[in-house]
Formats: C-alpha cells, structure tokens, sequence
C-alpha cells in the first residue's frame, strides 16, 4: 500500500528509468514549491491504526510503525516492489524512523527498486541533505553503484545538489569517482546537466580534466561539446582543459565542435587555441632571452649601454627600444604621430612614399579649389584686395573653404617633414634620432660638431642608393644591410669604409 499522492511520487521518482525532468538538457532543478511542500506536509489520516507498515512510514507515523515492529514485522522485509522500509522513510526525510529502523537491524546499504539502489541513494535523488548525513553517519557507502551505473555523487550531479556533492567530497568521495561507463562527475555534468553549474562548482575541487571515460574515451571538455554546453566549454577552458586529446574516433573537441557545426563553441575553441599558442611562444622567447643573456655575458658583450632592459636582448646598431610600442626597432627614426607606428628600418621607404603621396594630394585639393571658385564663383581680387575676395568665396561656396583649410594644414606639415627626411637622408645619411642625439651632443662639446661627417654619410648619390635600394641605371651599387642583426660595424664595398656606431 501507498500513501495518498505520496506512493506514486515515490515511485515515480525512484523506480523509472530516468527521474522526472531528466533528460538531455539535464535535471528540472526548481521543483515546484507546492509540490515539495505536500511531501513535507501530507494530509492528515484520522485513523492510523488500520494502516500498514508501508504506509505509515511514507507518512511518517512512528507510532504505528513502532507498534508493527514490535509485533514482529521484519523491517528487512522489502515490500511487493523490492522497496524496503528504509528506502521509503529515506526518500521522505524520516529521520526518526531511519534512525528506529537501523537500530531494529535494518541493512543501511540494502538494495531494491527497479533501479537496484541504496536509501542513500533515493534521499539523495531528493536533495535531503540531512538524511544523507544520518545514512553516512550510519555506514551507508557512498562509493555503491545502484543500477544505472552511478554512485552518489553522481545523482548528487545530475540533480544539481550542490550542498550533497560539497558534503560527500569532505566526507572523502573522490571528485574522480568512475561511473560504470568510466565517466567522472564532471564528464557527468558537462554532457548532462546544461549550464555553468554544478561543472563550475566541481571545478574548484580540482578534479582531473584531461582523464578520458572507458567506451567513448572522451575528456570532460569532449562531452561539453557534443552536448553543446557552451557555458561547461567556457569553465573547462578557463580551467585549462587540454585542445589535443584525441577520443577513441581520434577526434579532438574542435573536430567534434566542427561536426556538430556549433559556431560558437568553434570560435570559442579556435580562440583558445590561439592565447595558449602565444602564450607557449612568449614562454619559448623568454627561455631564448635567458640564453642571449647568458651567451653575452659570458663573451664579455653584456654591456647596458647596448642591452635592452625591456626586451631582454642586444640591441642592433642604430636601434633604439619604443616604450610606445614595447618593441625594439631597428634603424629607429621616430615613433610618428600621424600612422601610430614606428618608423624604422622595415618601413622609412614606405614613411617616405607616404609623405610624399600625401603632399601631391593635398596640393592637388588646393589647386583645384581655387580653380573652382575662379570659374564658379564671382571674385573681385584684382579690384577689392584679399580681404573682399576672402568674403566672396566664403559666401560662394564655405565647404570648400573648409576642405582647402584641411588641404593646407595636411600639405604644410606632411612637406616639411618630407623635405627633412629627404634631406637627413641625402645628405647626412641619418635618421631623425641620430640626427636630434648629435645636435645634443654638440652642446656639450668645445669643439663644433659637423652633421656631414659622420660613418654613415657616403655621398648624395650613395646615400640615397642605400636607402631606396636602388642602382640608379647601374651608375651606383647599393649596399645591402640587414639593421635588424647589425650588432658593431658595416663594411661598405663601394667605399670600403667600416661604419661604426655614432
């Protein structure tokens, strides 16, 4: 016999193949309140001296249960159902009567129900935290498979009872207890219960992320991906959860994200994939530093003046270290404000075309506004001055007044500097660094310092040569230097002359 409601409840919950709201998107974690307050409050049974044993414990009447043991019954004796009696006051936290019937003789680990499970079990399905303390405290196994495979922590996963999977790891169960199939809880939770939790609650008992299950040799991150977990994929990766485990198809979680054509988790995977790339590389340059350091200071080349502190390496000839951009570069010219980069040996060529180009089309916007506004516009300059001719093209057309000020204010400062590197580069063979070093240096010294005669000013021709690479029709030779690994001096074929640094 059953109680009323209750009976059907209990079996239902405890005797099918799966539990209600079990399923593929995981547990129905907020039950209804209502109905979690009837189990807790059944309605009340004017007679109690005509119900059976069964009955009596789902509602919780100690009276009448304590009457029937002493009368004889066995409370080992499990029902028509295979269900004990302590199976039934597990599963409605009838402490009183667990703690009666254990001392009665009642077997704590007994087994029963379609699903071959322990009380432990049942009271953890419901969440009953307090019967679970009675029943370890009793010597009940946590470590016992009932017959879906799994162990309590295990049903304390897949109903999302994180107090229950908190109290039963303190207790000692191991975070990587196996499931029959070889699946962890957190394999458990990441395939089966849809969300961030309880993967991210499991992931601060530091369990093994990389260990693979018995048939599928899956890794947790592998069934949080064929799952489509995204939230279980984003705490596993956070957790450090290996890219590279192959499971039994020899597919890796981004093959498996591949083919299931979830284009989130690819992103999130590819992503991941490429920070650890990185941050691998930083570790294999830091390591390669450690070696430069080391190298050079055991050939007495360690010299400060000529290491950089920031990156950790010697510095090229003529190069200086950008704390703008945190990168040394070489043949430095300057960090320029207009393009946000450095400007060195990579890229002057391409700083010079820039300029240039620049200048020609801010020149052209110029000459074409005012060959606008003398077929266009009605001026008077000869007659009336500038001043009139000024208030005759603002009133004739102000937005191309507008586009020749920004004409001109590009067309100024682009010229200048195109003619100061022009002419750095033709006839003193230096970069704007060099050239504002030794013009401070020159304060210093008694002597005047001339900006021509230094190692690296070859001539008009040859200067240019060098910098354009360019043989101008065979009539000069340039000379190629690779600044980037240029570390004391530059031999010059066409001159025949050693550059060193100034």
């Amino acid at each position: 016999m059953e109680g009323p409601g209750l009976g059907s409840q209990c079996r239902n919950h405890s005797h099918g193949p799966h539990p209600p709201g079990f399923g593929r998107y995981g547990i129905c974690a907020h039950e209804n309140k209502e109905l979690a307050n009837a189990r807790e409050a059944l309605p009340l049974i004017e007679d109690s001296s005509n119900c059976d044993i069964v009955k009596a414990t789902q509602y919780g009447i100690f009276e009448r249960c304590k009457e029937l043991v002493e009368a004889g019954y066995d409370v080992r004796q499990p029902d028509k159902e295979n269900v004990s009696l302590l199976h039934w006051a597990a599963i409605n936290n009838r402490l009183d009567l667990v703690k009666f019937y254990i001392s009665k003789g009642a077997v704590v680990d007994q087994l029963g129900g379609d699903l071959n499970s322990t009380p432990l079990h049942w009271a953890i399905r419901q969440g009953h935290l307090p019967m679970v303390i009675l029943l370890l405290q009793h010597g009940a196994d946590p470590t016992l498979i009932d017959g879906e495979g799994f162990s309590s922590i295990h049903l304390a996963v897949l109903f999302q009872h994180m107090p229950i999977i908190a109290y039963l790891i303190s207790k000692g169960q191991s975070v990587n207890m196996t499931a029959v199939n070889g699946q962890t809880p957190l394999m458990l939770s990441a395939h089966k219960v849809i969300g961030p939790e309880p993967t991210g609650f499991l992931l601060k008992f530091n369990p093994s992320l990389n260990v693979v299950d018995k048939i599928h040799q899956n890794t947790p991150l592998h069934w949080a991906v064929a799952a489509g977990n995204v939230n279980a994929v984003d705490k596993l990766l956070e957790a450090g959860s290996s890219l590279d485990i192959q499971n039994v198809k020899g597919e890796t979680p981004l093959d498996m994200a591949l083919q299931n054509k979830n284009q989130l988790i690819i992103h999130m995977l590819k992503t991941e994939a490429k920070m650890r790339t990185n941050q691998k590389f930083r570790l294999w340059r830091w390591l390669q530093k450690c070696e430069n350091i080391i190298t050079l200071a055991e050939t007495g080349c360690l010299d400060f003046r000529t290491f950089c502190t920031s990156c950790l390496i010697r510095k090229p000839l003529r190069s200086l270290h950008c704390h703008v951009c945190n990168s040394c570069v070489a043949r430095y010219d300057q960090h320029c404000l207009w393009t946000g980069r450095c400007i060195g040996f990579g890229n002057h060529h391409y700083y010079i075309f820039f300029l240039f180009f620049l200048s020609m089309v801010c020149g052209w916007i110029i000459y074409g506004s005012f060959i606008y506004w003398s077929n266009h516009c009605a001026t008077t300059f000869k007659e009336d001055g500038l001043w009139t001719y000024l208030n005759q093209i603002v009133a004739c057309s102000p937005w191309v007044l507008y586009i020749l000020m920004l004409a001109t204010f590009h067309f100024s400062w682009s010229t200048f500097l195109l003619l100061n590197q022009l002419f750095q580069i033709a006839f003193l063979g230096l970069t704007s660094h060099e050239r504002i070093s030794l013009l401070k240096q020159s304060k210093h010294m008694k002597q005047t310092l001339s900006l021509r005669k230094t190692p690296y000013n070859l001539g008009f021709m040859q200067n240019l040569a060098d910098f354009f690479q360019c043989g101008c029709f065979g009539l000069v030779k340039p000379c190629v230097v690779d600044w980037t690994s240029q570390y004391t001096m530059v031999f010059h074929p066409a001159r025949e002359k050693v550059l060193r640094s100034v």
